[in-house]
């Protein structure tokens, strides 16, 4: 078949991931002809070793995840983080009995009637979101083409071609980067990134408890990084646990006796012993930002447009910020009878996410460099900054209605809202 009788798409997702998928949930509901380009062939049984993570999805999220018509799949499997415990301290055991230097807590009661009724966020096993996703694109006919990689992206006039490393070609009017840090798509676009490693790495696993965690989330801050203690379903806890490169590489090598004799003594007593459950993860830490959010044809979503430390958990949840303003942005074009790949209809994009996506990624680095690390001075000001948020209601809700991606102008998929 020849280039010009190829169908040109409304748009073609290269990137099938979490956040590529989602996009292509979203953009088939909102009305948009959607292709995905994936380097695996989705799978609506995904194994436990391939992805030992959990995010951390914030209720606007889970708002638009159920408008997709996902929440039937994830409920069962989502366990709800209603209170948030952030401890600063110099020695290790997340939650002893001794008294910490300072802290914060964080109360989904606090926010009950801006956010509905809804726990601060929900935990989800990240190989859970990807076969129900999976599931989604294949029971609802999206094309998916896999397994396949992005060479080139080559821009016309009304539309731009996509060159996969087998030879095929695909058109659309408007490619989106859903590739992750690596974006090939961006690279095509002459899109330059800014960022740096954080030295650390963070290594995860998923362990069983002894005791309820009752639905709260524990964050101790440590000088060579966090360590974070999250709650999955059946009395299950998923670790973040950063450490030095060098640490986490030591922490990766050593046998099962010896990681979880350095787990206890950093977990404390105050969940009683725990028992690691499937294999240990190790993730590089970094930042990476696009310095522009679209090109000639072109969008970057998710982590092609800004991946950011974990600390927070908010990765995934910037994301799905991209993808509900994006969709919104190409349906309401479409319906105008606008072209939706021309440079107006892309900076109408660019510029709703430009201000949250950059205060966003700052904050996060500043936060790790504030935290990580054991200078007395900054210390101090840790101790006085987190006693005030303490002290102030009205800061503390503002707090977690940004966290939770409750303010600004939300698209209308983070409102729970079909586009």
């Amino acid at each position: 078949m020849s280039q010009n009788s190829e169908p040109v798409f409304d748009l073609i997702i290269a990137g099938g991931g979490l956040t590529g998928a989602t996009l292509a949930l979203a953009a088939q509901e909102a009305g948009l002809d959607v292709c995905v380009l994936e380097a695996r062939v989705p799978d609506p049984q995904v194994d436990a070793a391939f992805d030992g993570r959990a995010t951390a999805l914030a209720f606007t999220s889970f708002r638009m995840l159920r408008a997709l018509g996902l929440g039937e799949a994830l409920e069962p499997h989502a366990s709800p983080m209603r209170r948030i415990l952030v401890t600063d301290g110099r020695r290790p055991g997340a939650a002893r009995g001794a008294a910490m230097s300072s802290f914060l807590r964080f109360e989904a009661d606090e926010i009950d009637a801006q956010a509905d009724g809804e726990p601060l966020g929900y935990l989800v096993e990240n190989r859970i979101l990807r076969a129900a996703l999976n599931r989604a694109l294949i029971e609802r006919g999206i094309k998916v083409v896999a397994p396949v990689k992005v060479a080139d992206v080559t821009v016309h006039d009304a539309h731009a071609s996509v060159i996969a490393e087998d030879g095929r070609q695909l058109r659309a009017r408007v490619i989106a980067g859903a590739e992750g840090r690596a974006s090939k798509v961006r690279d095509c676009a002459g899109i330059r990134t800014i960022g740096w490693t954080y030295g650390q790495a963070g290594v995860v696993a998923t362990v069983g408890l002894s005791r309820p965690h009752d639905d709260i989330a524990h964050e101790y801050f440590l000088p060579d990084g966090p360590f974070a203690i999250l709650p999955l379903t059946g009395q299950r806890a998923s670790l973040v646990w950063t450490e030095s490169a060098r640490r986490a590489q030591s922490l990766m090598a050593t046998g099962e006796d010896g990681f979880m004799a350095h787990l206890n003594r950093r977990f404390g007593e105050f969940l009683g012993p725990v028992s690691l459950q499937g294999p240990r993860f190790s993730y590089p830490l970094s930042l990476s930002y696009a310095e522009h959010r679209t090109g000639a044809r072109t969008a970057l979503v998710g982590d092609a447009a800004q991946a950011v430390h974990p600390v927070a958990g908010q990765g995934l949840n910037i994301g799905l910020r991209d993808v509900a303003s994006l969709v919104e942005v190409l349906a309401e074009a479409k319906r105008l009878g606008e072209d939706i790949g021309s440079a107006a209809v892309l900076e109408r994009y660019a510029r709703w996410r430009r201000f949250d996506s950059v205060v966003l990624a700052a904050s996060f680095d500043g936060f790790v460099r504030l935290f990580s690390n054991d200078n007395p001075l900054l210390r101090v000001a840790r101790g006085v900054g987190m006693s005030a948020v303490n002290r102030v209601p009205a800061l503390r809700r503002a707090f977690m209605m940004q966290a939770g991606g409750a303010l600004g102008d939300l698209p209308r998929l983070l409102r729970g809202e079909r586009v």
